[in-house]
């Protein structure tokens, strides 16, 4: 999210979290005000490999809920983070194959793993990753699926949440493929794609 009205706007359809991204490199970079959000949506502040003071500022300025690190940031800083009291998401890219046994030394400093497609970008990239190769998660910690999810993945999507794949998934995480402009969230693919998850 980048921009206070629609922020409120995406609010209404009442999604668990919503991401703020502060990483000056990326165009949705947020460098505004939160505005009031109802309590029970979690502000998310998305970083890249940021000192622990600027993450640390951001979770005190904003009120942040959780944050998910995008970034190489080591265990050592994953436990720091989570020190302070917020939720930590971390993130691994996967293209068509993952070497899991990286997850082992994140498993006690991490709330949440998120899953996102290996690309050009740290994120936004507008596509998705080979979800099969989640059939081999070896861990139970909850994940968050992401990358290029848009409206016409619904179907494959349907059929990846009713799989043994997907025991451990907690959350869909949703960006580029439901906006106008990078930051700016369509509204009616959201309530679209709302619509057609509630089975």
């Amino acid at each position: 999210m980048k921009y206070p009205d629609n922020m409120t706007d995406v609010a209404m359809l009442q999604p668990d979290y919503l991401g703020f991204i502060f990483h000056e490199a990326s165009s949705r970079n947020f460098t505004d005000s939160i505005p009031k959000l109802p309590e029970s949506i979690k502000k998310v502040g998305v970083f890249v490999d940021e000192k622990v003071e600027f993450i640390s500022g951001q979770i005190e300025k904003h009120k942040l809920s959780a944050i998910q690190l995008h970034g190489h940031e080591s265990p050592e800083i994953c436990r720091l983070l989570k020190s302070s009291g917020v939720k930590v998401f971390k993130v691994f890219s996967i293209k068509n194959e993952f070497d899991f046994s990286v997850l082992t030394s994140y498993e006690e400093v991490c709330d949440y793993f998120l899953f996102d497609t290996k690309g050009k970008l740290p994120g936004g990239n507008g596509y998705t990753f080979d979800w099969s190769v989640l059939k081999q998660y070896p861990s139970t910690k909850p994940f968050f699926l992401s990358g290029g999810i848009g409206l016409d993945q619904v179907e494959n999507l349907k059929h990846f949440l009713a799989s043994d794949a997907s025991k451990y998934c907690f959350a869909i995480d949703v960006n580029s493929r439901f906006e106008i402009e990078p930051g700016l969230k369509d509204l009616e693919k959201l309530k679209e794609l709302k619509t057609q998850l509630l089975f």
